[in-house]
This record gives C-alpha cells, sequence and structure tokens, in this order.
C-alpha cells in the first residue's frame, strides 16, 4: 500500500509541475503509471492536472477495466494501455499540451534535425503521428508505429506524448520536446541551423554508458 500512496502522490507532484510550468491548462493533459502489481493508475477525466489530490487516482487494468476510484479515468487511457502492453519496460506515460511542441504538431513538423547533442543522447528523433479525433481508438492507432523505436511523439493538432521507465523519465523527456521544440524554432527563425553529422552523432551515442554511470551513485 505504500507504494501506491507513493506512486499517487507522484502523479499528483508531476501534474502541478506541468501546470506550473505552462505545459497544460485547465483540464489538458494526463498522466499514468504502471506499478509494480501490473495495474495502471491514471489521472482522472475532467480534473486540472495542478488540483488534483491522491484519492482522485483511479486504476485500471491494461484491458482498460476500472478496479478502483470513485472516477472516471482520462479520456485519452487507450493511448496509455496501448504504450504499455507494446512496451513491457515503460512503466509511465506522460501527455500535455506544451506550447512550442503542440505548434510543430499542428505544423507537423517533426523534430528530427540533429541539432542538439542532449537531444541525440537522450531522446532522438521525435516524430509527428497522423491527425486522431480526440478519446477515440484512432489516438492509439496513431501512436502505435512509433512506440517501439522512439521515446515521445507529437500527436497532430493535439499535444505531445512521452513514455519511459519510471514517471520522472517520462517527464523529463517531455521538457526535453518541448525545450527541443522551442530552440528548432528559434533555429528556423534565425535562417536554419547546421546538424551535428551522423559520425558526431554516432559517437555520442557511444557514450550513453558514460552518461549513465555518471548519473548514478558514485561508488
Amino acid at each position: 500500500m505504500d507504494e501506491i500512496n507513493a506512486l499517487k502522490e507522484e502523479i499528483c507532484r508531476v501534474g502541478r509541475l506541468l501546470y506550473d510550468r505552462g505545459y497544460v491548462v485547465s483540464n489538458d493533459g494526463n498522466i499514468s503509471v504502471r506499478s509494480s502489481e501490473g495495474r495502471v493508475w491514471i489521472t482522472p477525466s475532467g480534473v486540472s492536472k495542478g488540483r488534483m489530490t491522491p484519492d482522485m487516482m483511479v486504476c485500471t487494468d491494461l484491458d482498460g477495466h476500472v478496479l478502483s476510484g470513485d472516477r472516471y479515468p482520462s479520456s485519452e487511457n487507450k493511448m496509455h494501455l496501448m504504450v504499455y502492453r507494446k512496451r513491457p519496460d515503460v512503466r509511465a506515460v506522460v501527455h500535455a499540451h506544451p506550447p512550442y511542441s503542440t505548434a510543430c504538431a499542428i505544423c507537423r513538423r517533426p523534430l528530427k534535425e540533429r541539432y542538439l547533442a542532449e537531444m541525440v543522447l537522450g531522446l532522438g528523433e521525435v516524430p509527428v503521428t497522423e491527425f486522431a479525433m480526440l478519446s477515440t481508438d484512432q489516438v492509439p492507432r496513431s501512436v502505435e508505429p512509433f512506440v517501439a523505436d522512439h521515446s515521445a511523439v507529437l500527436l497532430a493538432n493535439h499535444g505531445a506524448l512521452a513514455w519511459g521507465p519510471d514517471l520522472w523519465a517520462a517527464f523529463d523527456r517531455l521538457e526535453v520536446v518541448e525545450q527541443t521544440a522551442r530552440i528548432y524554432q528559434l533555429v528556423d527563425q534565425i535562417g536554419g541551423g547546421v546538424e551535428l553529422t551522423q559520425k558526431q552523432a554516432e559517437d555520442l551515442r557511444a557514450r550513453t554508458g558514460f552518461y549513465q554511470k555518471l548519473a548514478g551513485p558514485r561508488s
């Protein structure tokens, strides 16, 4: 039970961050986490992510059946569940409407140029999905082609979606998507940038283990 309580508190903290940083307004966005027992805890429908409380969270199985909670799960829960079914290693999914990312999604502009070392290392290309009618099966179908080989997508005319091995990793990836979109738009306004070469990108990826070691405890 302690794990579940901590998980619900963490979802609320991430929700407040999304709201405070302007990545969502009103009732935008949704957050979910897969618990160690394989159940999915997801934010409720129709509630501001900045004003959630732990008791509002809804628990479902991977087929979307509500197991606990007195609210309806997010209307985009099918999108989250599809990611979990396709990626057993994924433990969290975050969806929001950050302004720069969403602008790129509206313009159908993927984030694919090798401008930033941090993006090459930690995120990779961020593609744009086909447009899908909100809260329908079209949404998970539009995301599915990209789940295996990417960590985030831009949802056409909708927003951004990121996933990861834990909730903070998923949030960090969404934040990197937004920062990258912002920088790319500035680069486009200036007149275009200079990409890293394929060789430079490969050399950066070869150093992934080195940076992962630095992120852990020093032994």
